[in-house]
């Protein structure tokens, strides 16, 4: 396989001001990396910069990465063609490409349209955006659907992460070719652990309200509180208010013992907690197709989760519970089935995850593609 130069830019890419936000595209670029020169480039705006651009450029993974933070202001316009402008200043310092990996289909990426126009540098779009799905297309914004239909139609192929993304991406009118491709986890880190600790439920999220934190916590406490033995642990890089009211939440059950809600972590710091849990649960109003479960699965975890989004397109019979809604009985009830139940597939969890998520299986897919764009 003949080693192409990439370079992968996103409209969401982890930055200094959103550390988390995007990491799943930087999972995708270092996968690619295994058999590609991968480099890295993201712009995004900061209030409070004097400068008007700022570069910062360094290696992470091995991957040359450069951010431009250029100075934000009040007027949308302006912002977009500072953008713009910084992505081509961001290009300048960077190697000529055979194709661009753009990341969803945000009018930053009219960036990849540029350069296929006027550089004839050909570019694939992955898309990750639950804005995008067809059942929340009456509430998303008709610019950003103008802007996603010109981009994917001028895209050379789309790889959006679930078959009901990309059902989405069809009603919007995008008639370019697609593939589904999921997320990547790395199974270097998430891998099956053993323990003997009571029974514990692990959720790990943004902790943004769709996530349902609240409701999670409600159902073990009520079952705690009917004498059911188990930890739970739900955190994640939520806002610090959301943080504080979910741990006042426990402290007034006076269940702190049996239940910690976390901050911000690392993947390791995350893998490590899984690694030492017995069963994930998810309770999303909304997804796509979420890595946290397949990192779940990587560390031979059961999973509870709404069946949402694609969720249930990479979701094995034996892998645990799906549920039609966010009720707290129903997952109370998903609760009860998963404690007084023994577990004996971990393994087959496992590798179900290094066979569909790992670094090594995604990377050979998307090489497919890139060698089917460049031949």
């Amino acid at each position: 396989m003949e080693r192409k130069k990439v370079l992968f830019i996103s409209s969401w890419f982890p930055n200094k001001l959103e550390p988390t936000n995007g990491n799943f595209v930087q999972r995708h670029a270092e996968a690619v990396s295994l058999y590609h020169n991968v480099e890295i480039l993201h712009c995004i705006g900061d209030y409070h910069q004097d400068k008007k651009y700022l570069f910062e450029q360094k290696e992470i993974n091995g991957i040359k990465t450069l951010i431009v933070y250029y100075k934000n202001t009040r007027n949308p316009l302006l912002n977009f063609l500072r953008r713009m402008n910084g992505y081509r200043k961001g290009f300048s310092k960077l190697e000529i490409p055979d194709l661009v990996h753009a990341n969803v289909l945000h009018n930053s990426m009219l960036f990849a349209v540029y350069l296929k126009k006027f550089h004839k540098i050909p570019f694939l779009v992955t898309e990750h955006w639950t804005a995008l799905r067809k059942i929340n297309s009456h509430r998303t914004a008709k610019p950003i659907k103008f802007f996603a239909k010109i981009i994917g139609n001028t895209a050379d192929k789309i790889l959006p992460v679930s078959k009901d993304l990309m059902y989405g991406l069809m009603d919007l009118g995008i008639k370019t070719k697609m593939q589904v491709i999921p997320n990547v986890v790395n199974t270097e880190i998430f891998f099956h652990g053993k323990h003997t600790k009571e029974f514990t439920f692990i959720h790990v999220s943004n902790l943004i309200p769709r996530k349902n934190a609240d409701k999670i916590i409600d159902a073990a406490i009520r079952l705690l509180k009917n004498g059911y033995k188990l930890n739970l642990q739900i955190g994640g890089d939520g806002d610090e208010k959301t943080l504080e009211t979910l741990r006042g939440k426990v402290e007034k059950a006076s269940l702190s013992e049996k239940i910690e809600v976390f901050g911000i972590q690392t993947s390791e710091q995350i893998a490590e907690r899984m690694q030492k849990s017995d069963c994930f649960i998810l309770l999303s109003d909304d997804e796509n197709q979420p890595c946290v479960i397949g990192e779940a699965f990587a560390s031979g975890l059961r999973v509870i989760s709404t069946n949402v989004g694609g969720i249930g397109e990479f979701f094995p019979p034996y892998a645990g519970i799906l549920l039609d809604n966010t009720d707290i009985q129903g997952l109370e009830v998903a609760m009860k089935n998963v404690l007084g139940n023994p577990f004996p597939d971990a393994h087959q969890l496992v590798d179900y995850a290094e066979v569909t998520f790992s670094k090594k299986a995604i990377a050979k897919q998307i090489s497919r593609v890139y060698e089917e764009i460049l031949k």
